[in-house]
């Protein structure tokens, strides 16, 4: 297994745990999403960066394009959403003194994980590519 297998791997790995502690956290703040950014949430942000692992463990075509789409996505749509848009989903704007950190400090590391699998993933790109020779 490569560096970039192995990188790409505790990334997806920690990116998922940390969805699965953003989204507890969504619940038990009462931040509701809508239908369109529920399936966005589910589709690119949770399933994409799975897919894209197994086709990059796999040695498959597209992983490394798949992650970088799926992260760069997820990347956006965090930043937007939590620290752009004032809305309910506004890290600034969560309400419940329970769940207000756990929301917060979830949401920037998935802020970092994303961008680490966009680096990852423009990595494992880059090592795909040929060689050119240098002319003197």
């Amino acid at each position: 297994m490569t560096t970039t297998t192995r990188l790409a791997t505790g990334v997806v790995v920690a990116h998922l745990a940390v969805n699965l502690i953003h989204g507890a956290a969504h619940s038990g703040a009462q931040v509701p999403i809508t239908a369109l950014q529920n399936a966005f949430v589910w589709i690119v942000i949770l399933i994409g960066p799975l897919v894209a692992l197994w086709l990059i463990r796999t040695n498959r075509r597209y992983g490394a394009e798949l992650l970088a789409l799926t992260m760069g996505g997820a990347l956006v749509f965090g930043l937007v959403n939590h620290f752009v848009i004032d809305s309910a989903d506004h890290v600034s704007q969560v309400t419940n003194e329970t769940w207000r950190l756990p929301f917060q400090v979830s949401a920037a590391l998935l802020l970092l994980l994303e961008a680490a699998g966009v680096g990852i993933a423009g990595m494992a790109i880059a090592a795909k590519q040929p060689r050119r020779r240098q002319t003197v």
